[in-house]
């Protein structure tokens, strides 16, 4: 969020090199600097400093209303157009707007350019975490194909829209968040249809597992989904941008207006854990013991996918901001997509159904702290590297 960088109010790291709140120099690589544990609390403002309690109690808001509210989770489930849920969109739109208006699309060639990080996305989003969810899904769900299915279908849903929120969070580049979501998503458009079959058709009867699983999702409904939550938000960042950059100018428009929108994501992020966890709280907290045993698999693979990732950035020598965006492009997925798909192929009440939300639930605390993990690794890190692996890859304008 914007109020959790005071370096810079646009809330990216300073690229002049100046420290920034998250106790690191800025991507210049002036090792001079380090803030302590006292200097990087006293920056933060109260909502990015408690951000963690917040989500925890967004969580239990959600899991009490729906316990609480007899039929809530029917009447938010009513609100939907085409399988997607109209409250749920509403609140992933508000959430991304404030960090994609914050993106300076003029510098997105310096991203497309850098074919380690568009290769290594590709092959660790497309190859490697559909693999590694089906491969956790038969070891530790070998007996409840319903909730392994679900699982797969999770893993073959990659993330484009909360991403961007974590990644903003752990200081990452926002511009490499944006073409790599870009590039997800049409990649989700055209692959997911085929990996499904793959990992649930094909797949489960060469190695001899068993008769397969039919996934009926149109390409149509992918494309929508895709467009609502990542084309709106990003079309309405960019043309904020451009349209404020004109009338304010740069220095205007980052000093005085993004740090008024800046709270919005975070507002937006609440609202989302909330309502999701309003729609099945009475199927999540009545399984207890059916979720344990989704969330375990869960847990393997998110830690799998972001350490691995992460470590596969510095192996090829990618600077923190871009290692980190790498790395949390990876470990999350698009919940709302994987619910939708369960709920159209299977139904509301399947066991697909309950796996795709559990996903949620699991991949929110454990990715807030992975993003506290980002942080105290560049901390750390960050001022040891050479200075032509810390210069920034997006010189100030």
């Amino acid at each position: 969020m914007t109020t959790a960088r005071a370096a810079d109010p646009a809330g990216a790291p300073d690229p002049a090199g100046a420290p920034d709140p998250a106790g690191a120099p800025g991507p210049a690589g002036a090792a001079s600097s380090r803030d302590d544990g006292a200097g990087v609390v006293a920056r933060l403002s109260t909502l990015d400093r408690f951000l963690a309690v917040w989500i925890l109690l967004a969580m239990a808001a959600g899991l009490g209303l729906g316990r609480a509210v007899p039929g809530l989770d029917d009447v938010l489930a009513k609100v939907e157009t085409g399988g997607i849920s109209l409250p749920i969109a509403l609140g992933l739109l508000i959430m991304m707007y404030p960090v994609l208006a914050k993106v300076r699309y003029d510098r997105l060639d310096a991203v497309t350019g850098d074919r380690r990080l568009m290769a290594s996305s590709l092959v660790v989003n497309w190859v490697a975490g559909p693999a590694v969810m089906f491969a956790l899904a038969w070891i530790f769900l070998p007996d409840l194909p319903e909730y392994r299915t679900g699982l797969i279908v999770v893993g073959l849903a990659r993330c484009i829209a909360m991403v961007i929120i974590w990644n903003d969070l752990a200081c990452g580049d926002r511009e490499a968040a944006a073409v790599l979501v870009a590039l997800n998503s049409v990649f989700q458009v055209l692959a997911f249809g085929l990996l499904g079959w793959f990992y649930l058709d094909l797949l489960p009867g060469w190695l001899g597992l068993g008769d397969g699983e039919n996934l009926d999702i149109s390409m149509g409904k992918i494309a929508l989904n895709v467009v609502i939550f990542l084309g709106v938000p990003l079309l309405a960042g960019f043309l904020t941008r451009r349209v404020g950059e004109r009338r304010l100018g740069r220095a205007a428009y980052e000093e005085r207006f993004l740090p008024r929108i800046g709270p919005w994501a975070l507002y937006g992020l609440l609202f989302t854990i909330v309502l999701l966890f309003a729609l099945q709280g009475e199927t999540i907290t009545s399984q207890p013991l059916d979720v344990a045993r989704i969330a375990l698999p869960l847990l393997v693979y998110f830690a799998l996918m972001w350490f691995g990732t992460f470590a596969l950035g510095k192996a090829i020598g990618l600077a923190y901001d871009r290692t980190a965006t790498l790395a949390f492009t990876a470990a999350g997925n698009n919940f709302e997509l994987a619910i939708a798909v369960a709920i159209a192929t299977f139904g509301v009440t399947s066991g697909q159904a309950l796996a795709g939300v559990v996903g949620p639930l699991i991949e929110v605390p454990v990715l807030v702290a992975l993003v506290y993990v980002s942080l105290a690794w560049r901390r750390k890190f960050t001022p040891a590297e050479p200075a032509a692996a810390a210069a920034p890859r997006n010189p100030a304008p």
